[in-house]
């Protein structure tokens, strides 16, 4: 029965990884879009302040960026707004391990993003295609194919920068298989599991990215098809 007990808590733990790791993944791709539009602007206004905080963030200790948040967002939201808001140790791990994968990933889509013949725009814009169709029907299909091999090791990382936030009071697996083992004195088994569950989530997620991978392949190699006829 104790067995099992703690076998649940480590279940319970590896789904506050999960949700933890993809609540990132979202809100960090949408910032490193916008990261990533704000160094490609032609607004030195804009494309500078972007590349220094995105600079900023690239420099810092990933548990620097943890704890800055986590302890320092309060304070500055006090000092802006003369109360105090207490934000959870869960959103603050969220917002900390976006910005860190953000900071990445804008260079990695940047670079994708370049990485398109501009000739795919020029034929779009001859054609008539508006620029909002165009980017989503013709440039970003062919763009993610250049951008998943470098947003699938940053997911990696990601998704092992999610045991930083036991540090500020998340239960996630890593946090859990440490109590578990300092309670039972079986370290290997309780780290064991642990390191077989992030393999099974890594596993499952790479064979996604294969699936979405073919996916873009198809419609990528159809686009300038499209833009060319």
């Amino acid at each position: 029965m104790v067995f099992s007990g703690y076998s649940m808590s480590l279940v319970e733990a590896s789904w506050m990884t999960i949700q933890l790791a993809f609540a990132s993944l979202l809100v960090g791709l949408v910032l490193a879009v916008i990261f990533a539009s704000g160094e490609m602007s032609r607004s030195r206004l804009v494309a500078w302040p972007t590349t220094a905080f995105v600079t900023i963030l690239r420099g810092l200790p990933e548990i620097l960026v943890v704890l800055f948040i986590f302890f320092g967002s309060g304070q500055v939201l006090f000092m802006i707004t003369g109360d105090y808001v207490d934000i959870s140790p869960f959103v603050s791990g969220v917002i900390a391990l976006s910005l860190i994968f953000a900071s990445y990933a804008a260079q990695t889509i940047r670079g994708a993003l370049k990485a398109v013949n501009n000739g795919q725009r020029e034929a779009a814009s001859a054609l008539g295609i508006s620029k909002a169709h165009s980017f989503f029907r013709i440039i970003l299909p062919q763009a993610v194919r250049h951008a998943l091999p470098g947003l699938t090791n940053q997911w990696l990382v990601l998704l092992k920068d999610t045991a930083l936030v036991s540090l500020i009071g998340v239960t996630d697996l890593l946090k859990q298989a440490q109590l578990t083992s300092a309670a039972t004195h079986e370290a290997f088994t309780w780290y064991a599991t642990a390191a077989a569950i992030y393999l099974v989530i890594t596993l499952i997620t790479q064979r996604a990215v294969k699936v979405i991978d073919k996916k873009f392949t198809v419609q990528g190699l159809s686009a300038p098809q499209g833009a060319t006829a």
